[in-house]
């Protein structure tokens, strides 16, 4: 097969398995992306993994395994829920998503067989790949894996595969103590999300992995379910056979390419999509709690929205979060990069330069007291030698008074290619503009740590006080100041790829930040270009907050910038349309794109820029 049709059979793929996702998950205008870097699913974002032009068969089951645990994940999962009663510990936590995971393909496959059967094969495979069949030791299997397995015979009443049986059997055969009726509480909870989190919690504490909550002791679990009116209607309302146009989308993907799609269990929570005023949900994280004062960003924009404590935040140079060695390490890896990058891009950074350089057309100011003999005025002076020689001196242009900070998403989802790709870029775009005068600033933005760090335990520390707005430790990073030359912190940029930094994006105050920079700067004209692949997304405060939350706070501060005109705002969108939020903006696909479309841009705004010089100029001349 040519490497055409490879790649017109790939395009096929991603086609067919995105739609078949939106119509099994019910929801149309989930946004799915084909990316390097681990599945995720988050406030109706879908990221799969990039499939390969040749698309072997192998491939193509396990995407199609992927894209249906993405699916269903949307269909029955409140992230709310599943948040409230979600462990510190990460050992607990990670036996907790995966017990959730388990209800979710379990209860989302039942009445669909192809779904069911790649979830099946793709499961197949993991046990396979984790080389159950080769461990003795019931200390080998983690437990988060054991356990999930565990639940899933239960749930579904289907065996585990073949190569997990061996060393499952001594699991089996070896419970904790009160582990029985915590899976007998799961089996029964299965299509009740909240009775199942409760029932979680009690098997994390049989193994002694977490503290069981004291709604979840069993008498108040039976009680509530006995006293529930709505608790038969609930059961059967999630047992209804799928829609018709659900059955259309899945026979649609198995027409093309075969049965359905999945998705690996891990990324991120999908927030809750509800936004009620109160906010509140029930469980651990929505308590009362005595009502604190909470912070608001500093320099914010949207009234709306509160910070919990900014006390754990973090504005930091890239040069103090690496050593110097590991910093030379990384940047090495990116002129690594950069080689099989020099072609295409170069030639687009060489013509912006060019036309730059070419703008530099001659404008004088004249009756200058000093600088280049005016000899179009010499006539003057021959006939009135009283008065003085006139002079002139030549005008910098406009483009040389600019600007340009580029703000780059540094959260988990940009990780593999498209950060490498995006920190390429910004080094190319800083010596450009550089050789032309033109100021540049790289910044980016991500958390200090996963799902809340030192502000989240403050919060519970203060008694889970509710609604405490962005419950999550910034980390501003400055790879590149307007006034540092190139050379000084090319060293710095290398820093994107270092394994461990990138987490998760709060845009709104990221935002905010890089244009409270950019208003202080001297230059008469400002850029913010923003570089990013999708919404707000930070699990810690979705989980306590409305579902739009974070994203309600940028579209605030992009709308108020966007009024303000101090700053020329665009945006660019790494598979995510950044359009319905700015003014000004561009997706793109492929992060192979951005480096052209970058450029691109900023080429369009400084011809802009020339033809309102022209105008003033004529206007000075008239």
């Amino acid at each position: 097969m040519s490497g055409g049709g490879d790649g017109t059979r790939s395009e096929a793929f991603k086609r067919a398995t995105a739609g078949a996702l939106r119509a099994i998950g019910g929801q149309k205008d989930v946004q799915v992306t084909f990316q390097s870097g681990p599945p995720q699913v988050a406030d109706k974002r879908v990221r799969l993994p990039q499939p390969s032009r040749g698309l072997p068969d192998a491939e193509v089951t396990r995407l199609r395994g992927t894209a249906d645990q993405a699916a269903l994940r949307l269909k029955h999962h409140d992230a709310a829920i599943h948040a409230a009663r979600t462990p510190e510990q990460r050992d607990a936590r990670e036996v907790y998503d995966a017990l959730e995971q388990a209800r979710i393909e379990v209860v989302g496959a039942q009445h669909m067989s192809g779904v069911a059967a790649n979830l099946r094969q793709r499961l197949e495979a993991d046990c396979e790949q984790a080389g159950y069949s080769r461990m003795t030791k019931r200390e080998q299997m983690p437990m988060a894996a054991a356990l999930s397995l565990l639940v899933r015979e239960r749930l579904d009443g289907v065996p585990a595969p073949d190569s997990a049986q061996a060393i499952l059997g001594q699991w089996r055969s070896n419970l904790a103590e009160g582990a029985e009726d915590a899976l007998r509480a799961l089996e029964a909870a299965r299509h009740d999300q909240a009775a199942y989190t409760r029932a979680a919690r009690r098997l994390l504490a049989a193994y002694e992995l977490a503290e069981m909550d004291a709604d979840s002791e069993p008498e108040q679990e039976e009680e509530e379910q006995e006293d529930s009116p709505d608790s038969g209607e609930e059961q059967n309302e999630q047992e209804q056979p799928p829609s018709p146009q659900q059955e259309q989308g899945q026979g649609s993907a198995e027409q093309t390419l075969g049965s359905e799609q999945e998705q690996s269990g891990g990324g991120d929570a999908d927030p809750d999509e509800s936004e009620d005023d109160s906010g509140a949900a029930d469980g651990e994280d929505r308590p009362g709690g005595p009502q604190q004062d909470r912070a608001p960003a500093q320099g914010e924009i949207g009234t709306a929205y509160r910070v919990f404590t900014t006390q754990f935040d973090e504005e930091i140079g890239a040069e103090e979060l690496c050593d110097p060695d590991e910093l030379s390490r990384l940047r090495d890896q990116l002129d690594q990069q950069l080689q099989n990058m020099q072609g295409v891009v170069s030639k687009l950074a060489n013509r912006l330069q060019r036309k730059l350089m070419a703008q530099q057309t001659r404008a004088w100011e004249f009756d200058q007291e000093e600088g280049i003999l005016d000899a179009g005025r010499l006539a003057r002076v021959v006939v009135n030698p009283m008065l003085s020689l006139s002079y002139k001196h030549e005008r910098d242009m406009d483009f040389r008074d600019t600007v340009v900070t580029l703000l780059l998403d540094n959260s988990g989802s940009m990780r593999g290619r498209p950060i490498t790709v995006a920190a390429m870029c910004g080094d190319i775009l800083a010596r450009t503009l550089e050789r032309c005068g033109v100021k540049v600033e790289v910044l980016g933005f991500t958390t200090r740590a996963w799902k809340g760090g030192q502000s989240r335990e403050r919060w519970v520390a203060a008694g889970k006080p509710r609604d405490p707005g962005r419950l999550n430790d910034l980390r501003h990073i400055i790879y590149k100041a307007a006034d540092m030359p190139w050379r000084r912190a090319r060293r710095n940029l290398g820093l994107m790829l270092r394994e461990g930094l990138l987490k998760e994006n709060i845009d709104g105050e990221a935002l905010n930040w890089a244009y409270r920079r950019l208003r202080g700067r001297p230059e008469s004209r400002r850029i913010l270009m923003v570089i990013s692949d999708g919404a707000p997304v930070d699990d810690s405060t979705l989980s306590v907050n409305t579902g739009a939350y974070l994203e309600r706070h940028l579209r605030e501060v992009i709308a108020e910038i966007e009024r303000g005109r101090a700053v020329e705002l665009i945006a660019i969108g790494i598979g995510h349309d950044v359009t319905r939020y700015y003014r000004r903006a561009v997706t793109i696909t492929d992060a192979e794109e951005l480096g052209g479309t970058m450029l691109a841009k900023l080429s369009e705004l400084f011809d802009e820029n020339t033809g309102r010089g022209r105008g003033r100029s004529s206007a000075r001349a008239a």
